[in-house]
Parts: structure tokens; C-alpha cells; sequence
């Protein structure tokens, strides 16, 4: 409990919920961060590692995009501690479910993260009896399936075009490196190659893949559906390299878009791109962007870079009780439109006060978020 209780600061969290279930082993917790703008929104993720601090971190960068983007939910996030290749995954998810009906769906709805699919997703419907408890289902049962769409990594290009534009890099003919091929490392490398950008290195968990002159993208992205994450080991695609080498081959822009914490100060001096683009949650600490400021190397954060995801959640949040599927087409226009602005806003508020994106983008969430604080008397309105 004095764990948990640390977390919490003016901003939040409000509400941490650790639950288990002792038959299917579930174990499992929720972080409701912030609601000062509306209801908890967030993926759920499943992972072996996962712990109450991990997602507390993660409900607080929630809080942040939603409030970057001006759309009008809370920060909230929610984790299951088990594998989710395993065949106890729907047992466990369900468990997971019925675990937190009290919350699901009045205080928190559900969404994708890391293990989860949009079948799990429906699962969640099914066993809390709502259309409402869980966003991310397939189009077939009404939903947004953001996913499989790639919203999340065609924002990241959209924001990465805007930032490197702002720059004076062109990103027609750019070099690219992306930690992580998963839904958004595919998409963004999809979305990339499109813009003209070349994609020199890719990774997944069990290696990399690089070529200074570019790596065919389609050629790629048909290997990964074949052999899965596996298809980095095929050397006749490019050299192979350790996992993690990616993050520092010579390219122009680099897209960690993997997990949290693989940029710090141990590898900070070793990346060579001009301008580092958040694909993924908390992919740097803070001491790395010192590191990299001094060295001129732009980071663009990941409530700002990553936020195509909540912009479709969104949609799919509206749509869950209408019964009507949202258009595709004004999903990816609305995050393009909103992303990009984003990004020039940041990037113009970090150079006028000559700080760094993360604090220029954390100044405009925060004073959001602390005026809608102020409104519904949750802090002094003096």
C-alpha cells in the first residue's frame, strides 16, 4: 500500500484498483489517473511484468493526451499480470472483467494495449453484458477496430511529417529507424514509405534489421504476416542486428515505438538521429532528454507523437451505443488534422520559450486538465 500511496500527487491518481482471482490465477490492476475532463479511457494491457507502477505511469501519460488534443476524457489505464499467448487468456480476461464491474463501464471503458486484440475486446462486452465496457471490437460487431486500422502508427508519421517539416527535414527521403514492428511500427513504417521517407532499420523482440540505402516496406510487412516477428532473423532482407542496435544506426529520424524506458542515459549520446519521434509510451527518461537537447536532437512526446489512437477511440466511444459504425475516412483525416496541428503548436510554444517539447506539450495538457480541475472544485478556484 505505501507503493500505491507514492504514486499519488496533485494530479492524481484517484483511484487504484488491484484485484485477483484465485481459480484462473488473475491478477490484475486499474488506474483511474485524472476525470477532471471526463470519463477514465485507456488501453488495457496483459503482460507477465506487469506492475501497479508501470500502469500508474501509463494512466498519467493518458491524462496528458487526451488533454493535448482537447478531446474530453480522463486518464486511466488498466493491466492483467499473465501471457497472453496462453490458453487461460479468456478465462483470465474474463475474470479480469467481472473483477471491476463496479468501474467498468461508469467510471472506466476499456481499450487495446499490448497482448490484447479486438476479440479480447469483445470478450470484455460480453462478459460484463455492455456495449459500453470496452472500445477496439471488430467492425463486424460495430466497432473500431484502431488496431488493425493502424490509426496509432499513421499518427505517428502524420506528427512525424509536421515536427520534421518545422525542422527544415524534408521527410521525403529521410532515414528512418523504428524500434518495434508490432500495430504501430508497422503502420507508421506503412505510412512512411508513402510520404517518401526511407526506412533503414526495423526491429521486433527478437532482432533487427538494417540497410543504409532502405528497407522495402511491403517486402517486410508480407514477411511479418508469414513469420511473424521471427522475419527480422531473414538476413536476405537486410543485416541482421541485436535487438536494440536499431536505436542507434545513422538515420535522420528515430521512431522508438516498442516499449517504455529504452532511451536513458547510458544510450542517449549514441543516437545519431536530428529529431526522435515517441512512437511508444515513456520510451525516454528525462536525464536522456537533457542528453539530447544539448546535443540539438528534437524529441517529440508521446502524448503528441502517439495520440491517432485516442482520436479513434473517440469515435468508437461515441459509437457505442448508436449503432452506427464511424466512417474510416473522417477518423484518419481527424487524427492527420488535429496530430499535425498539435505537433506546430508544441514545437512553436517550445522554441518561443526555448524549452523542450515535453515541457512545452506538458504546460498546454496540464493547464488544460487544471482549469477543468478549477470548474468542477477540485482544487481552490482562487
Amino acid at each position: 500500500m505505501t507503493d500505491a500511496l507514492s504514486l499519488v500527487d496533485d494530479w492524481g491518481p484517484e483511484k487504484i484498483v488491484v484485484v485477483s482471482h484465485r481459480r484462473t490465477g488473475m491478477k490484475g490492476v486499474l488506474v483511474i489517473d485524472n476525470t477532471a475532463r471526463g470519463i477514465g479511457k485507456g488501453g488495457t494491457r496483459m503482460s507477465p511484468t506487469v506492475t501497479v507502477t508501470e500502469v500508474a505511469r501509463l494512466a498519467r501519460v493518458m491524462t496528458w493526451k487526451w488533454a493535448s488534443v482537447d478531446l474530453f476524457y480522463g486518464g486511466a489505464k488498466a493491466g492483467i499480470v499473465a501471457d497472453p499467448a496462453s490458453p487461460d487468456k479468456e478465462a483470465v480476461l474474463r475474470a479480469f472483467a467481472r473483477a471491476l464491474s463496479n468501474e467498468v463501464p461508469r467510471e472506466y471503458v476499456m481499450g487495446l494495449d499490448m497482448g490484447l486484440t479486438e476479440d479480447d475486446a469483445a470478450v470484455i462486452q460480453d462478459e460484463l453484458g455492455d456495449r459500453g465496457a470496452a472500445v477496439g471490437t471488430p467492425e463486424h460487431l460495430g466497432g473500431v477496430a484502431y488496431d488493425k486500422l493502424g490509426v496509432t502508427g499513421y499518427g505517428v508519421a502524420e506528427t512525424t511529417d509536421a515536427a520534421a517539416g518545422r525542422l527544415g527535414l524534408p521527410l521525403a527521403g529521410a532515414r528512418v529507424a523504428i524500434q518495434g514492428f508490432g500495430a504501430v511500427g508497422s503502420a507508421a513504417a506503412r505510412r512512411f514509405a508513402e510520404l517518401g521517407a526511407t526506412v533503414v532499420a526495423v526491429s521486433t523482440a527478437h532482432g533487427a534489421l538494417h540497410d543504409p540505402t532502405g528497407l522495402d516496406v511491403d517486402d517486410l510487412l508480407t514477411a511479418r504476416e508469414e513469420h511473424g516477428d521471427d522475419f527480422v532473423t531473414l538476413p536476405v532482407r537486410g543485416t541482421t542486428l541485436a535487438s536494440g542496435a536499431e536505436l542507434t544506426v545513422d538515420c535522420d529520424i528515430l521512431v522508438p515505438a516498442a516499449l517504455q524506458d529504452v532511451i536513458d542515459h547510458t544510450n542517449a549520446h549514441e543516437i545519431k538521429a536530428r529529431l526522435v519521434v515517441e512512437g511508444a509510451n515513456l520510451p525516454t527518461s528525462p536525464d536522456a532528454r537533457t542528453i539530447l537537447a544539448g546535443r540539438g536532437v528534437t524529441v517529440l512526446p508521446d502524448f503528441v507523437a502517439n495520440a491517432g489512437g485516442v482520436v479513434a477511440a473517440a469515435f468508437a466511444m461515441d459509437a457505442r451505443y448508436s449503432g452506427f459504425r464511424p466512417d474510416t475516412t473522417a477518423i484518419f483525416e481527424t487524427v492527420s488534422t488535429r496530430l499535425r496541428a498539435n505537433t506546430l503548436t508544441v514545437l512553436e510554444e517550445a522554441e518561443r520559450q526555448d524549452v523542450t517539447p515535453h515541457t512545452a506539450g506538458r504546460a498546454l495538457a496540464e493547464d488544460r486538465v487544471r482549469t477543468a480541475m478549477r470548474s468542477k472544485g477540485r482544487i481552490p478556484r482562487h
